[in-house]
């Protein structure tokens, strides 16, 4: 039991978390520690006396995202190792992820046989990466020396700019997008503004469109 490596799964569809667990239990060497729902969640039910030794973090959850939550385990427990979990492959989630600290990047719809051989690889080389993703990668390198690719655009985004976006992605209102980022209505203008600048649009239309486009926001 005690050579058993801890794992936590976190991710907002329960069904999917649910049957992720289930399986990451019948690896031999894993155990599940805990699931969460989201990164707020993940963060409330972590023992510091009882730490896992990898997460395995969706992207796109409610609250607290993964790129927050990982970004958050970078800071404050860098020694857990981060796996992000997706359905999506857009180079711009894949680098976003790597920045904020995940050592690797799984899809969805992976085989058993690689979520168990990337758990193997992260714990003993330090990351994973598919050929999928390390080709998406090597993409985007280049992609970052073009100051007009969308993946450019998109990491130069900060963490306000892209709340913003995602919360113009809905049918609220301006003023009620300011009343839950808890900034002013001229606060909002201003991200917008500057989003209508940065990604080159100049409308509502063409953010909600930019970020179904680059996956920013899942139809």
């Amino acid at each position: 039991m005690n050579n058993e490596k801890k794992i936590v799964v976190v991710d907002d569809h329960t069904l999917f978390r649910q049957g992720l667990c289930m399986l990451i239990n019948l690896f031999a060497n894993y155990t599940v520690l805990f699931d969460a729902t989201n990164g707020k969640d993940f963060i409330n039910k972590l023992d510091t006396n009882n730490l896992p030794d990898i997460v395995l973090l969706d992207i796109n959850m409610p609250e607290m995202d993964g790129y927050e939550t990982a970004l958050w385990i970078k800071n404050n427990y860098p020694e857990i190792k981060v796996l992000a979990l997706s359905t999506m492959d857009a180079d711009v989630s894949i680098i976003k992820m790597i920045k904020c600290g995940a050592k690797g990047y799984i899809l969805k719809d992976a085989e058993s046989s690689e979520l168990k051989l990337a758990f193997n690889e992260v714990l003993s080389k330090g990351f994973f990466y598919n050929d999928l993703v390390s080709k998406k990668i090597l993409q985007s390198m280049n992609l970052l020396v073009d100051e007009s690719s969308s993946v450019n655009k998109m990491l130069n985004l900060n963490d306000r700019e892209l709340a913003f976006l995602k919360a113009a992605c809905s049918e609220k209102s301006y003023a009620q997008i300011a009343k839950e980022m808890f900034v002013s209505e001229r606060t909002v203008d201003g991200y917008r503004d500057t989003l209508f600048k940065k990604l080159n649009v100049t409308t509502r239309v063409g953010l909600v469109m930019y970020a179904i486009k680059n996956k920013v926001v899942e139809l």
